[in-house]
C-alpha cells in the first residue's frame, strides 16, 4: 500500500507542476490552432527528459491528406529527427486526448517515458479504453500514465468543434 501512495504523491506533484501546466497548455493552444484549420482540436507536445521542448503538433491529417498524420505521430516523427533517434527514451508527451490505438502503439515503439493526456476518447481511445494498449501481454514497453489532465479544456475544444460541424 505504501507503494501505491508514493506513486500517488508522485502524481500529484507532477501535475502541479510549473513545467507541466506549460507543457499541457501547450499542447492545447496546438489544439486550438489545429481546430481552426478544420482539423480534429488535438494537439501533442514532446519534451527531453531535461525539459527542452522537442516537438509541437496539433492533428494534420486533412493538410496532409494523410489518415496517419495525427497530433501525437506527427510531434513523434518531429522529435525523432530533432534527436536524429528511433526512439525518444526518457521523453514525455502531453496530448489532449487519450490516444488510438495507432498512436498508443507509436508511443510504445517510441519508448517514450510518461504519456500524459487530457480527456479520455470513450469511441477511440486505446490506453483506458479499447483495447487498452498497454495492459496487452504484446506490448513491449509502457510509458508511465498520467490521464485527466486539463481534462475539462480538452473536452471542452473537441465537444465545441464537433457542436459546429452539426
Amino acid at each position: 500500500m505504501a507503494g501505491i501512495e508514493k506513486a500517488l504523491e508522485r502524481q500529484r506533484t507532477l501535475m502541479a507542476s510549473d513545467e507541466y501546466q506549460s507543457h499541457m497548455k501547450r499542447a492545447l493552444i496546438e489544439a486550438k490552432r489545429a481546430g481552426a484549420f478544420g482539423e480534429v482540436p488535438v494537439g501533442a507536445v514532446i519534451v527531453s527528459p531535461e525539459g527542452k521542448l522537442l516537438a509541437v503538433s496539433g492533428n494534420r491529417t486533412r493538410e496532409f491528406k494523410d489518415p496517419t498524420a495525427h497530433a501525437e505521430m506527427v510531434a513523434i516523427r518531429t522529435a525523432c529527427e530533432v534527436l536524429s533517434s528511433e526512439r525518444l527514451v526518457g521523453c514525455d508527451l502531453y496530448v489532449t486526448l487519450e490516444p488510438c490505438a495507432m498512436c498508443a502503439a507509436a508511443i510504445s515503439f517510441a519508448r517514450l517515458r510518461r504519456l500524459y493526456y487530457g480527456t479520455a476518447d470513450l469511441k477511440g481511445g486505446a490506453v483506458e479504453h479499447g483495447p487498452r494498449f498497454y495492459s496487452q501481454p504484446t506490448c513491449h514497453h509502457a510509458p508511465e500514465l498520467y490521464p485527466g489532465l486539463f481534462e475539462q479544456e480538452a473536452a471542452d475544444l473537441l465537444r465545441r468543434f464537433f457542436q459546429q460541424r452539426r
